[in-house]
Order: C-alpha cells, then sequence, then structure tokens
C-alpha cells in the first residue's frame, strides 16, 4: 500500500512538472510577457536592443500599439511594438488564401461501349474536353461484352484515337490497360486547375437526356462521376 502511495506520489509531481512546461499557442502581449527584460524592435522596425519590460510595455503605450512576443524562445525573448489586431488579420488573410490556392484532383469516368454510336462518341468527347479544360482527370473506361473480350486491341485503337482527338487540351497520364471486362485510360488535363479557374468559363455544351449524369458535381477528392452508355 505505502508503495503504491509512493509511485502515485510521483506521478502527481511529474505531472505537474509537465504541466508547468506547456507553452501556450497563442502569442503572449502586454501584460501576459512574464520575462523581466526583452529584445525590442521598435514599431518601424528598428532594433532598440535589450530592455526592461516595463520600458517596452511603456514606449508600446506611448504610440497606442501592443507589445507582443515573437520569439519567446531567445535568451531574452523578443517583443515587437505592433498593432497585434491588425496582425492577427493579416495572418488569417495569409490563411484564407493559401487555402484558396489548394489545388483539389478530382476524377471524372467517361464510359464507351466498343460498339459506341458516332453521335455518343462524340457527345462523349466533348464531355470530355470540358472535364480537360476545367482543370479535371478523366478516367476512360471501355467495356467489353460477350466475345468482344477477345479483341482488346479494338478497345486500345477506340482509347487511343480518343486521346489524339482532345491532344489539345488533355495528354495521357495512364496508357490503356485490360482490367477484366474493361479497358482504363487516364487523362491529364493540360492546364492546371488554378489556371483553368483563371481562365473566362466557356459556354458549356448541352448534352442529350441520357447522358445528363455528367453534369453532377464532384464535391470530394479523387471521387469519379460516371456516365452510361
Amino acid at each position: 500500500m505505502g508503495l503504491f502511495l509512493c509511485d502515485l506520489s510521483l506521478l502527481a509531481k511529474f505531472y505537474f512538472f509537465l504541466r508547468g512546461r506547456v507553452i501556450s499557442a497563442e502569442q503572449r502581449i502586454n501584460d501576459r510577457i512574464r520575462a523581466s527584460e526583452v529584445r525590442l524592435i521598435g514599431f518601424s522596425g528598428e532594433q532598440v536592443g535589450i530592455v526592461t519590460t516595463s520600458i517596452a510595455l511603456s514606449m508600446a503605450e506611448e504610440v497606442g500599439l501592443d507589445l507582443v512576443e515573437i520569439s519567446p524562445d531567445a535568451k531574452p525573448p523578443v517583443c515587437k511594438i505592433m498593432d497585434f489586431g491588425k496582425y492577427k488579420y493579416e495572418i488569417a488573410q495569409k490563411a484564407r488564401e493559401a487555402r484558396q490556392n489548394q489545388t483539389h484532383i478530382v476524377v471524372k469516368e467517361i464510359r464507351f461501349g466498343l460498339k459506341i454510336e458516332p453521335h455518343d462518341y462524340e457527345t462523349k468527347k466533348a464531355h470530355i474536353e470540358r472535364f480537360l479544360k476545367g482543370g479535371d482527370k478523366v478516367k476512360v473506361t471501355v467495356q467489353f461484352k460477350g466475345r468482344e473480350q477477345t479483341r482488346p486491341e479494338m478497345g486500345y485503337r477506340l482509347l487511343m484515337k480518343l486521346s489524339e482527338e482532345i491532344a489539345e487540351f488533355g495528354f495521357v497520364e495512364f496508357a490503356p490497360k485490360k482490367e477484366g471486362k474493361s479497358m482504363t485510360m487516364v487523362l491529364g488535363p493540360v492546364l492546371k486547375k488554378s489556371q483553368a479557374a483563371k481562365k473566362p468559363a466557356s459556354k458549356p455544351v448541352t448534352p442529350p437526356k441520357k447522358a445528363a449524369a455528367v453534369e453532377e458535381v464532384v464535391p470530394e477528392v479523387l471521387e469519379t462521376e460516371e456516365v452510361s452508355q
């Protein structure tokens, strides 16, 4: 029992030791700065040097700004006189811009039958071109039925013919590959997503009713959109 209480005591001391070492992610400003002296940078960026924290606070108050600890691990900590509210706003703005510039890879999927009619072929090719212009990747699948499975070269020729016709907008990222009863090829866009977003939107192609599923928005990365023949 005594040994058990001793262990608890050691654990308690270790907990409070760690607790005392926790560093807040929030920057310390003004009266929250604990150091007795700091290396001060003025609000214009000039190096003031090492001063007591009370003097640094007085200097910040004189110009109506905040004393912000920007490098707490330095010896002594580095502080700067600045408008802390404006500083936080600028940091948030930069974070928003960084998120907006992130690109999400979306893979659309278009399916062809080996004996597809010319009109259906042109309609689906138009959809593929539109996806590529928008900066999306396109997975093109040729489905084989019955004895068509013994003629994979026909599916290969169909996919390569398509890749040549859309070369202005996309390129073959993954060459045609036979997988069970189908053959798949992945096309990558010539324009990146961010570049495509800057270009003015072209007039959308109006598909026939049976291909209307192509108009669905793909909300997540690597989610595919299928169009049945």
